[in-house]
């Protein structure tokens, strides 16, 4: 995927001089999982404390967030879009020149699939793929029918319903005995795995890391039996309601934060610089959010948790000036 510019340049990709002076009023979207929404906090404390914005978090989710982005222009800044499932409009956006990359934010990417929990693979080794899965709807018992298995998708404004929903139809679900959970939030989707862990019952859905969840509950996740075709996948595994899907591997999602095109002149040389050096890994972001977990701390408490744990990290990414201002504010 192109990148929309060149860090550090103070330019835009147009080759347009990007405003001089300091930083002005910004918009970052907060989305409703966990690794989003403490990076979002994490850039809100530096930018205000660091380069002096005025920065204002907004509710989001990769759909909405990215239409409205796209169309409208707002929020400025969207910390944390996972590329795969917005592939060929996000493309479109960028090629257009209405939105920007300005980082991969998970250098290790972040991983989607169908997970079942360890101790049923334990139990039964003969499931390695999903298809294995498919054939004991018993061992996967669904919320609302004793009599059906359940695959659990997400929230219905995640764009990781779109690729679920058109896998569960190609790989015949329906007649496999099983039925299409969604989960109506993040806290739905959490809480289900962590009833059947206390329950030691079978679960089986999409999940991704990084997260919290994968580091507190031992999860396989299960291979569809074929590897990622990305063509494929742009023609109908991420395109909803596809009346054509095929069984299709999961990427590894390269990890964006996105910016509108205003962006650059907003917020001046010096804060783009720091959006586009801004990357942490799963190993990093897992100890946050299990952090997060732990302590029932807020999303804002977890960015400070990082600030004053992790300043090896974060302190690449500011010049030693801006480091200084973010201390003296922690």
């Amino acid at each position: 995927m192109a990148i929309g510019l060149l860090a550090g340049s103070g330019f835009l990709a147009s080759g347009t001089p990007a405003r001089a002076e300091g930083c002005g009023a910004l918009s970052i979207a907060e989305m409703t999982w966990g690794s989003a929404a403490v990076t979002a906090h994490i850039d809100k404390f530096i930018l205000e404390k660091g380069f002096g914005c005025t920065v204002a978090l907004v509710p989001g989710d990769t759909m909405p967030t990215f239409a409205s982005m796209d169309a409208d222009g707002r929020p400025d800044i969207a910390p944390e879009i996972w590329a795969a499932s917005l592939q060929r409009p996000l493309d479109e956006a960028l090629r257009d020149g209405r939105l920007i990359e300005t980082t991969r934010v998970l250098t290790d990417g972040g991983v989607e699939g169908w997970w079942i929990p360890r101790y049923i693979s334990e139990a039964h080794p003969d499931i390695k793929t999903v298809q294995d899965a498919l054939k004991h709807p018993d061992l996967f018992p669904s919320p609302t029918d004793a009599g059906k298995g359940a695959v659990h998708t997400c929230p219905s404004d995640w764009n990781c319903q779109i690729p679920t929903a058109n896998l569960y139809r190609a790989l015949k679900g329906d007649e496999a005995g099983f039925e299409l959970i969604n989960s109506g939030s993040a806290a739905g989707l959490d809480g289900s795995i962590a009833r059947a862990f206390a329950e030691k019952k079978g679960w089986l859905g999409y999940y991704w890391a990084p997260t919290a969840v994968l580091g507190k509950y031992e999860m396989v996740k299960l291979s569809f039996g074929v590897g990622h075709d990305r063509a494929e996948w742009n023609r109908c595994t991420a395109v909803p309601d596809c009346s054509t899907p095929v069984v299709n591997g999961y990427p590894t999602t390269d990890v964006y934060t996105i910016v509108t095109k205003g962006v650059p002149e907003k917020a001046g040389p010096a804060a783009m610089d720091y959006l586009a050096k801004r990357q942490w890994d799963n190993q990093t972001v897992n100890s946050v959010l299990a952090h997060m977990d732990q302590t029932n701390g807020g999303r804002d408490e977890a960015a400070l948790f990082f600030l004053r744990t992790f300043e090896p990290v974060w302190s690449t990414w500011l010049p030693a000036d801006v480091v200084a201002k973010v201390k003296a504010a922690l």
